[in-house]
């Protein structure tokens, strides 16, 4: 990971109402910021199932944990510098 570049991803898994609302959420805000989200399935790794799996969805920032269940919109685009 560039460390000039944010890196946008969000913690995700198949059935997930919550997930489907915050990935059009974090595409749209990613997309201002000319970032392209990246998705992961918390349930194909056990380990962010163990750390993630009862809080999804889960937006990563960096790496860093920034929001879970419904997505911070005015922190995230802040954080990006599009506030």
């Amino acid at each position: 990971m560039p460390d000039t570049a944010a890196r946008l991803q969000l913690l995700t898994r198949a059935g997930c109402h919550l997930c489907e609302v915050a990935a059009e959420t974090v595409t749209r805000i990613g997309a201002e910021a000319g970032l392209v989200p990246e998705a992961v399935d918390v349930d194909a790794d056990p380990d962010l199932r163990a750390e993630y799996g009862d809080r999804v969805p889960v937006v990563l920032l960096d790496g860093r944990e920034h929001s879970y269940f419904t997505v911070d919109v005015v922190r995230l685009r802040r954080d990006l510098g599009i506030a």
